[in-house]
């Protein structure tokens, strides 16, 4: 919605109404929900990737090097 100057400046000296702070509360919400899930969906798109062999990998890569170690004396 576009504003005359002059209203403009009214509404810099007066404020908002009642209404029209609840509509620019309600606005700002909806903004401030869909910048969340921009941002939830960027971090599933970019973020580390999950594999569950990986942890299977690590373990037994302990368990081999714990088997070396004895050996090496």
């Amino acid at each position: 919605m576009l504003y005359t100057l002059s209203c403009q400046m009214y509404k810099y000296e007066h404020g908002l109404s009642a209404v029209e702070q609840r509509a620019a509360d309600v606005r700002a919400g909806e903004i401030a929900a869909a910048l969340r899930d921009l941002r939830l969906c960027f971090g599933r798109a970019f973020g580390p990737k999950h594999r569950v062999g990986s942890g299977r990998r690590t373990g037994d890569a302990v368990t081999a090097s714990a088997r070396v170690l004895p050996s090496a004396r």
